[in-house]
């Protein structure tokens, strides 16, 4: 049986963390920038725990007001402050908790500024390299960012299993109709084409060759549960399971 290991951000206000933990195999928690509080830090990590779920930090732009999903013009000291201040303060309660930190993915406009912006890409990885060099980094394939991160931290390569992309590989803007996938089976057979094929079929134009091994599926999707359970009862019939540690 291969095994796949799915990632999921959660921490962010939603209504479904504590049914979407034991589906997942990691988690990556909001931790103040565009969602989260030490509260709901302790209690994401408190459920990860409990699941045997791999914690991992979801820094943004500081913009709680637009959940984090546009760019926002800040100094590079000052982004890279508000990072690894998002950072520590998830580093700390996990600690707290006995639990460790194992990595960090960018979340919503910061993450796809780093696909092909070179001087957010650095204060991203300077801002995890404050913590030395054992955090993984979850990055796009065929990013600025995940060039950039080579040599310096281990990177995880990955893909969404939700999201339409764009031919570069770049995901399709939330604003466009279609850039979320929301249909269970489309899901399914967007995954398995990744899995089995290697291939990631864009909106529009020719599959693409995809290495990722962590798959995306968010928890602010509206059917995100029923999402996972259905993955979770299909592919094992094509000899596929998710990763729980």
């Amino acid at each position: 049986m291969k095994k796949i290991h799915i990632n999921c951000d959660l921490g962010e206000g939603g209504e479904h963390d504590g049914q979407l933990m034991p589906l997942i195999s990691a988690c990556n928690i909001a931790c103040g920038g565009h969602a989260g509080t030490l509260e709901t830090m302790q209690h994401t990590v408190d459920l990860a725990m409990e699941n045997g779920v791999e914690i991992g930090a979801h820094p943004s732009y500081p913009d709680k007001e637009n959940f984090g999903r546009i760019s926002i013009p800040m100094e590079s000291e000052e982004l890279k402050r508000s990072l690894v201040a998002q950072i520590m303060s998830l580093k700390q309660i996990a600690e707290a908790e006995g639990a460790v930190l194992t990595h960090v993915k960018p979340h919503g406009a910061l993450y796809n500024d780093a696909f092909n912006n070179v001087e957010v890409a650095k204060i991203i990885i300077d801002s995890v390299l404050e913590f030395g060099n054992d955090l993984v980094l979850y990055v796009a394939e065929g990013s600025v960012i995940s060039e950039l991160a080579k040599g310096k931290l281990e990177i995880r390569y990955e893909a969404f299993a939700d999201r339409n992309y764009n031919p570069d590989g770049s995901l399709v803007n939330r604003k466009e109709t279609g850039a979320v996938i929301t249909q269970k089976e489309e899901v399914f057979n967007h995954l398995l084409s990744m899995i089995s094929e290697q291939k990631i079929t864009p909106q529009k134009g020719q599959k693409f060759d995809t290495f990722a091994t962590t798959f995306c599926l968010h928890g602010d999707t509206p059917n995100s549960v029923e999402i996972l359970e259905y993955l979770h009862r299909e592919l094992p019939a094509k000899n596929i399971e998710i990763f729980k540690a």
